[in-house]
């Protein structure tokens, strides 16, 4: 199967906001709220996560964001997708959507800076 966030094999939580569009403090919490979340810790004591971690947190952001669940109602859905063996897939469905607007965005940066400014005639 292949994943579409498997650039590197373990995040730093920066880059994870970055990708996932959240704050840091916002993963903490969720961290508290789904034992699904349960980034490792480096040497340092700083949390790194695994692509598949990142998937799981796009899949929370979806229930929570796009499909309004509350805390409860989400932890209840993942754990319905855990035993049912549904999460795998569904966390292919939310995330290539999310990766491939990422990937767009920046794209139409990347153009935005390459593309040379405007002349006017008369200059």
């Amino acid at each position: 199967m292949k994943e579409p966030i498997a650039k590197k094999a373990y995040y730093s939580i920066g880059e994870v906001c970055e990708i996932t569009g959240l704050k840091p403090h916002v993963l903490r919490y969720w961290e508290t709220q789904f034992e699904i979340l349960n980034p490792t810790k480096n040497r340092a004591g700083n949390r790194v996560f695994r692509p598949k971690e990142i998937e799981v947190i796009l899949l929370v952001k979806h229930l929570l964001y796009k499909e309004k669940y509350t805390i409860d109602g989400a932890r209840n859905r993942l754990q319905e997708m855990r035993r049912s063996g549904e999460i795998s897939g569904e966390r292919q469905d939310v995330v290539e959507p999310e990766v491939l607007a990422t990937i767009k965005t920046e794209l139409e940066d990347l153009l935005a800076l390459l593309t040379p400014p405007e002349r006017s005639a008369g200059v």
